[in-house]
């Protein structure tokens, strides 16, 4: 058995188990702060789902593909006299998205004001000041939200009440559902559906989460939406060189299978590489970028009274993820298009609610050759296929073969409204269905986005930061709050860093 270095000097000693960008964020700010980190992960590069294949010429970013809230991100590159730009190149994207409707309407979303307002103008009726008036609402929305729950990190909804108070949280829309905030303020049809797709970033359905996620709409809008230059993965490349340069220890290929405990407390962790040799490490504090169900069975092996007190934190959804090469381009594509179900509605409640796979998918679909060409060789185009599907589930479960038939649903409906041939030109192909999610990343039932938002299930709220049975034992990234996306995982790091300066500095 390996051993790592004991403790130097008093140097506090911090295991995180998982390189995500939560982990990844953690991992930097503590060690800023003079704590001895290790970082161990079970698979051969950092990033998490932020993850990277090429071939052929094609550049595939496996996971995310939509960079916000860049101010987020800046506290884990500032210091040393260094910003977020001395590490990654952010262009914006507009229009920031295209909406493609059955019956042949195509409608762009804009973040310049004037031309969203000449696209919706096209709609008539009152399009134009609904859509203002909703944007007020979501910037509201956004506004209540990011002074407490966002900026102080509250965790449960206690917290949430003592912050607030009953005049504080007056107008946040926190009775009704996001669907229901929609529909009292828009009311064309198409622009409805686009508003209420929003709630892809969270993997939620919009007729179950709470109305004030509706503050989604505005942190695109206000603040924009980027791209990474030469792909999404070198986010992850720049927090690894962060890594670096704050001295933290990664260790890759490092897979722990127990977090040891004492009592109320956790004292390290042990596990097995892939050159089959058994480690051991010593903590003063562990954080787990595992999801928190995961974890407490599979880590700390926590018997099922403990499971079931865990069971409201359901998963999001999870998703198909088909990644092409083409050897032709489509023009009509913008970098970000959505292919919208017939009966969003019917939608979302299969998905969602009745958890069985989509008759008539609502389709995301990448094409950032858009904005940066290097991602496929000349004349070709790198697309990304994701429909939301359930999780891994025993109401209705489903097999590989069939997550394979609704690839080829997906293909039949592209082809449909507008992709031509599209299967005659995929010289590459690279499918992900949620049993290789659940077991590359060890995803809660092969979920992408970690917990769901539900008003009825836990009011949009996570799994709390700290443990409540280890004091010294932290969790972060989607399964915990403020929940999943690049941006939510990244202020959860900074949140649990904080949280563990505040306890060490106490004892």
């Amino acid at each position: 058995m390996s051993t790592p270095a004991t403790r130097t000097g008093n140097a506090r000693r911090v295991v995180v188990i998982g390189a995500g960008l939560g982990g990844m964020t953690t991992a930097i700010q503590l060690a800023r702060e003079g704590f001895q980190v290790d970082l161990l992960e079970k698979n051969g590069c950092v990033g998490g789902k932020l993850n990277l294949r090429r071939e052929a010429g094609f550049s595939f970013d496996l996971g995310p593909s939509i960079f916000t809230l860049p101010q987020i991100f800046r506290p884990v590159f500032e210091g040393d006299g260094k910003r977020l730009e001395d590490y990654i190149t952010l262009q914006r994207v507009d229009p920031q998205w295209r909406n493609f409707f059955e019956d042949g309407k195509i409608i762009d979303l804009w973040e310049d004001p004037a031309k969203m307002s000449e696209e919706l103008s096209a709609l008539g009726g009152d399009a134009v000041l609904d859509y203002k008036r909703f944007l007020e609402y979501s910037r509201k929305q956004y506004e209540i939200v990011e002074r407490g729950y966002f900026e102080r990190g509250l965790d449960t909804f206690w917290q949430f009440v003592r912050f607030y108070g009953l005049r504080g949280a007056r107008d946040l829309d926190y009775t009704g559902t996001m669907a229901g905030g929609i529909a009292k303020r828009v009311r064309d049809p198409y622009l409805r559906d686009i508003l209420e797709y929003f709630i892809k970033y969270v993997g939620s359905s919009a007729y179950d989460a709470p109305g004030f996620m509706n503050l989604m709409p505005n942190i695109q809008l206000e603040f924009g939406l980027w791209y990474v230059s030469g792909g999404l993965y070198e986010l992850a490349r720049a927090f690894e060189k962060r890594l670096e340069e704050t001295g933290v220890r990664l260790h890759l290929k490092h897979r722990v299978s127990d977090i040891d405990k004492e009592g109320d407390r956790v004292t390290g962790v042990q596990g097995i590489s892939d050159q089959g040799e058994t480690f051991s490490f010593a903590a003063d504090f562990v954080v787990s970028n595992m999801e928190v169900l995961p974890a407490n069975q599979q880590l700390l092996k926590e018997p099922e009274r403990v499971m079931k007190k865990l069971a409201r934190f359901e998963p999001a959804c999870s998703g198909i993820v088909l990644h092409l090469g083409l050897d032709r381009t489509y023009p009509q594509l913008a970098h970000h298009n959505f292919f919208f179900s017939g009966d969003q509605k019917a939608h979302f409640h299969r998905v969602f609610r009745e958890k069985l796979l989509p008759d008539d998918p609502t389709i995301y679909l990448v094409a950032p050759t858009r904005t940066d060409p290097s991602q496929a060789p000349p004349g070709c185009d790198n697309i990304k296929i994701l429909p939301h599907i359930p999780y891994l589930n025993d109401q209705h479960p489903y097999t590989r073969e069939d997550c394979v038939a609704l690839k080829e649903r997906c293909l039949d409906k592209l082809e449909r409204m507008g992709l031509t041939d599209l299967r005659k030109h995929i010289v590459v192909e690279d499918f992900w269905t949620p049993f290789d999610i659940e077991e590359r990343y060890l995803s809660n039932r092969g979920s992408i986005y970690g917990v769901v938002s539900d008003r009825r299930r836990n009011f949009a709220f996570k799994a709390p930061k700290r443990s409540p049975r280890y004091k010294n034992l932290f969790f972060v990234g989607g399964s915990v709050n403020p929940g999943g996306g690049m941006p939510m995982v990244t202020l959860c790091g900074q949140h649990v860093a904080k949280l563990i300066l505040e306890q060490s500095e106490e004892s």
